[in-house]
């Protein structure tokens, strides 16, 4: 192991020379040069007051505008709240702890704010998977005369939070857990460890396949066949178009 392991948390440095603490308790300068964290903290405050705004506008604008709420437009309004969930949840946090250099919130927050970060991130995932899986029905009609409608849309954004919640609950009740991650200024899943009785090996293996490999097989498959459909009736209509003009001619 090149790292150094501790109870609840893992820093990526060997603690050969004795420099290495907590990142609950005491900065983190040994890792990047203090520069490098307000750096990050800037980056943060960026991804803030661009995202915050846009997302929050989303939903203002949909619910005060009754011909914006469309079907379609439920699989869109929930990615504004996955992405609000991560300004929240993961920047605003992150912008804090990075200014102190480590991260200030403890275990707690910790999990706190790896829980809001990764529900976030994967309710985007598979509101993606959804939409992805919309267009395909809608565009190449793999089942005739369908049309998307607001229970399917209510079922999607249903998907979407059992999908995320299936990745962002277990490591909250010992299946895995949040340790902070990186210049130890945020939280994630333990990727680092083979710490007895959390089986993070396990639960990276699920992540991985369920998680990852799984939805993007599915925006793959749905986006391929969209893209032959489109360049099928492409050509359907350019040989249409030559006959009419040889017809003419």
């Amino acid at each position: 192991m090149n790292g150094t392991e501790g109870p609840a948390f893992y820093v990526p440095m060997s603690n050969a020379t004795g420099v290495v603490r907590s990142p609950y308790e005491y900065p983190q300068y040994y890792l990047v040069a203090p520069w490098a964290y307000g750096l990050l903290a800037a980056y943060m405050f960026f991804l803030i007051i661009t995202g915050f705004p846009v997302n929050f506008l989303t939903l203002y604008v949909t619910i005060e505008h009754k011909k914006l709420r469309t079907p379609l437009n439920y699989i869109l309004l929930n990615l504004a709240i996955a992405d609000l969930f991560m300004v929240f949840g993961g920047f605003t946090t992150t912008m804090y702890t990075s200014l102190h250099g480590y991260f200030v919130f403890g275990r707690l927050g910790c999990n706190l704010e790896g829980f809001f970060a990764t529900l976030g991130g994967e309710m985007g995932l598979w509101s993606l998977v959804v939409l992805a899986i919309e267009r395909w029905m809608v565009v190449c009609k793999p089942v005739s005369n369908f049309r998307f409608g607001e229970n399917h849309a209510i079922m999607g954004v249903a998907f979407t939070w059992v999908m995320a919640c299936s990745c962002a609950v277990p490591p909250l009740v010992g299946w895995s857990r949040y340790i902070p991650e990186g210049m130890q200024c945020s939280c994630g899943v333990d990727y680092y460890t083979r710490t007895p009785g959390v089986n993070n090996e396990s639960f990276v293996i699920y992540m991985f396949i369920v998680h990852f490999f799984i939805p993007l097989i599915v925006i793959f498959f749905c986006y391929g066949r969209l893209v032959c459909t489109v360049k099928e009736a492409a050509a359907q209509q350019q040989e249409s178009e030559t006959t009419q003009r040889a017809e003419r001619e």
